[in-house]
């Protein structure tokens, strides 16, 4: 027997064979690659945010049910989909028949009622093979009553003087507060946020009142998140510091408030010159901010955009749309939905479109493809365009190189005179964006515009 030879045979055996696995190891590894886009590296810039109400999505209010209108959400040309909270929702202390996304049972799984982990991770897989992301609405801040943190850890919430535990605000009876002086609890709560993105392969997360948690727990938090994938980070909040490091983008809540009272005839367009001038500065150059005419508090508390707006809706949409942000469409905002969501109780969108797909589909593809609108380090710059003697037309250019996006917006329910005398930056041939008109237009411009009229010039 020449055991030299042997010893060498099974050497070469195992070399072959450990090969062959790892070629096989290879394969897989691309083949689950194609399934997924690769967040490093991408171009956020001219991305378009769509959030998404499980419950009210379908009559069915489940993971499956919604995954039949992916087709639908990648032709509309959405390129991240927020998914409000997936997890089991609390039954202590529950608002109304369902209770709120927000009142969190268990950190670590699914809520039942929308499926489970496997439908949840397929509908992951099937964003992914869109083209699309996905990013987890999450809650940091606090609690249902009936987690089992509560019996488990007490020391991990916020008492009262007489050792009981509180809400984080008085209206917050479904949920109690986390006090993240404790280590232990930041801990968890990082390797929670850890687990979904190793078990799902999600994207990020939507941070639910991200100012109410403290900010280097969430600084700490990304640096972690990083080193499993890319993520992008949503604040729900407003503030230059969340934006430094932890989040990729907050909510522009300052523009909303104003939109809002710019419709209620409190205010005129000067007021989004003053947001601008006050915010730009505070803000680093990388930050993105959310701008939005609705969203499930808005649309559940507030009113639809057609309470709030009347016929300016498709108005104010394109300011959010046009200005140096990433905007947001909320489900059924899309088809110009007319219902007032219930928040704590089943009620389904009604699908029935009133004109408004059209309308996104031309400002998402306007958003796309012009670096005009591009936002972030190398976005378009924003050139305010004055109209003599008004304070109802809103009227800037967004222009990056060769690339030009003039806006002209009556936000008034009145017929406007729009006159913009010898100003060099509007002149050029551009094609009106909802016409599909070209136009040449000289240093010298009048127009006679309807109530809540609005022209895209674009180059």
């Amino acid at each position: 027997m020449n055991t030299p030879f042997l010893l060498k045979s099974k050497k070469i055996t195992i070399i072959l064979i450990s090969f062959l696995l790892l070629i096989v190891s290879c394969n897989q590894a691309n083949n689950k690659e194609k399934t997924k886009p690769n967040t490093d590296g991408v171009n956020w810039q001219n991305k378009v945010i769509y959030e998404v109400n499980i419950r009210q999505y379908t009559p069915e209010g489940t993971f499956k049910a919604f995954e039949k209108h992916l087709p639908r959400l990648k032709e509309l040309g959405v390129d991240i989909l927020w998914l409000m909270p997936v997890n089991p929702i609390g039954e202590k202390n529950r608002k109304g028949s369902e209770g709120s996304y927000y009142s969190v049972k268990d950190y670590r799984a699914v809520n039942p009622e929308f499926g489970t982990l496997d439908e949840f991770k397929s509908l992951v897989n099937e964003i992914h093979k869109m083209g699309m992301f996905v990013i987890l609405d999450w809650v940091a801040n606090h609690t249902a009553w009936d987690n089992n943190l509560i019996t488990e850890h007490p020391d991990w919430y916020t008492h009262d003087s007489t050792g009981q535990i509180v809400a984080p605000v008085p209206d917050w009876t479904d949920v109690a507060d986390l006090n993240y002086d404790n280590k232990d609890l930041r801990n968890y709560m990082t390797q929670s946020l850890e687990y979904w993105i190793n078990e799902t392969n999600i994207d990020g997360y939507r941070c639910d009142v991200a100012g109410m948690v403290p900010t280097d727990f969430w600084d700490s938090t990304r640096i972690r998140l990083e080193q499993i994938k890319p993520v992008f980070m949503l604040a729900e909040w407003e503030s230059p510091e969340l934006v430094k490091n932890a989040f990729n983008m907050d909510y522009g809540w300052y523009l909303l408030h104003v939109m809002n009272g710019i419709a209620k005839g409190e205010k005129n367009v000067s007021a989004i010159d003053t947001m601008l001038n006050e915010q730009t500065p505070k803000y680093p150059a990388s930050a993105f901010r959310m701008y939005f005419t609705t969203n499930h508090d808005e649309n559940s508390w507030n009113g639809t955009v057609f309470e709030r707006y009347g016929d300016g809706a498709k108005t104010f949409s394109i300011l959010c749309f046009t200005l140096d942000g990433m905007p947001l469409i909320y489900s059924g905002q899309e088809v110009g939905s007319k219902k007032a969501l219930k928040f704590f109780d089943k009620d389904t969108i009604n699908w029935t479109d009133n004109g408004f797909t059209n309308f996104y589909k031309i400002l998402i593809d306007l958003k796309h493809e012009n670096k005009a609108l591009r936002t972030g380090i190398d976005g378009g710059s924003f050139i305010k365009v004055p109209v003599k003697n008004n304070e109802n037309v809103y009227s800037f250019i967004r222009q990056n190189n060769n690339d030009k996006v003039w806006v002209l917006l009556n936000l008034s329910n009145k017929e406007q005179n729009v006159v913009i005398d010898n100003n060099e930056n509007i002149g050029g041939v551009y094609n009106e964006l909802f016409t599909l008109d070209k136009v040449k237009i000289n240093h010298h411009f009048e127009l006679k515009m309807h109530p809540w009229e609005y022209r895209i010039y674009v180059r």
